[in-house]
């Protein structure tokens, strides 16, 4: 045989292979448009379904509907590019940290229920509460579920959102989420704004939607990512290591721990 043909047996002998590897190419593809939602989510329908997702899980996701406003969301944001004063100053975060001590007051009881059970303080809490949602006030009307799944289509971020999917299916499954439960434009759900992985993995069970729910969960969040009971939470303390795990923007870390503070009591 000529080298000439061996290379061509090897040739139509690799095709051969990858034509009968399992793997990604049977996978529903990603896109950048609504174009190709529909046929998207009937493809992964199927693939949930030979994961074990069960017949609620798969229901769901065949009825989210491509949103627009989520992808509009995701591609306008710029992080936050602010000082921290400036960043305090447009959060409001003088007046989350003076609402905020009268709630400490008023729900004493659960802050101290929370304390005992997970170390956390109620400064640092009562803080990401303010900011997520102004206390439960604005959380978002999105639909949950279609967020998410338009997030999973879409090529940006199409692996990370896909993990979140996922998680989401495995909640409705579990009857611990609706699959009309309502979120912001990403699909965050309740008062401090979980994402359906970080509900799956740290939430304690309540509802998100209340305050005890909401935040015995973050509490728990709070202690998984390291948070050590009586230790600072203030830069270079050992807590603040956590605050940062809650979220990646460094004015905002800094932010929880200021407003934290005066709340707790230590002023800035």
């Amino acid at each position: 045989m000529t080298k000439g043909g061996q290379f061509r047996t090897i040739a139509v002998a690799a095709l051969m292979a990858l034509a009968w590897m399992p793997g990604k190419a049977g996978a529903a593809q990603c896109g950048n448009s609504a174009a190709g939602f529909d046929a998207w989510k009937r493809q992964f329908a199927e693939e949930a379904k030979a994961r074990g997702v069960g017949p609620a899980g798969v229901s769901a996701v065949l009825g989210t509907n491509y949103s627009a406003a989520t992808i509009g969301a995701d591609r306008g944001q710029h992080g936050f590019h602010v000082s921290l004063d400036q960043f305090l100053a447009k959060r409001g975060g003088s007046a989350i940290a003076s609402r905020g001590r009268a709630l400490k007051q008023s729900n004493a009881a659960l802050f101290a229920s929370i304390q005992q059970r997970y170390g956390v303080p109620p400064g640092p809490l009562i803080a990401i509460w303010g900011f997520e949602t102004g206390f439960g006030a604005v959380h978002g009307n999105q639909h949950a579920l279609s967020s998410v799944a338009t997030l999973a289509y879409d090529c940006r971020r199409s692996a990370y959102f896909t993990d979140q999917l996922y998680a989401a299916l495995t909640l409705i499954d579990r009857g611990s989420l609706s699959a009309n439960a309502r979120g912001s434009m990403h699909g965050e759900i309740g008062q401090t704004q979980f994402l359906p992985k970080t509900i799956l993995e740290y939430g304690t069970g309540g509802s998100l939607e209340t305050a005890a729910g909401a935040l015995s969960s973050t509490a728990n969040f709070l202690k998984a990512h390291g948070w050590s009971a009586g230790a600072g939470y203030q830069p270079g303390e050992a807590n603040f290591a956590a605050i940062q795990a809650w979220n990646a923007a460094t004015v905002y870390q800094q932010a929880i721990a200021i407003v934290g503070k005066q709340i707790d009591g230590g002023g800035r």
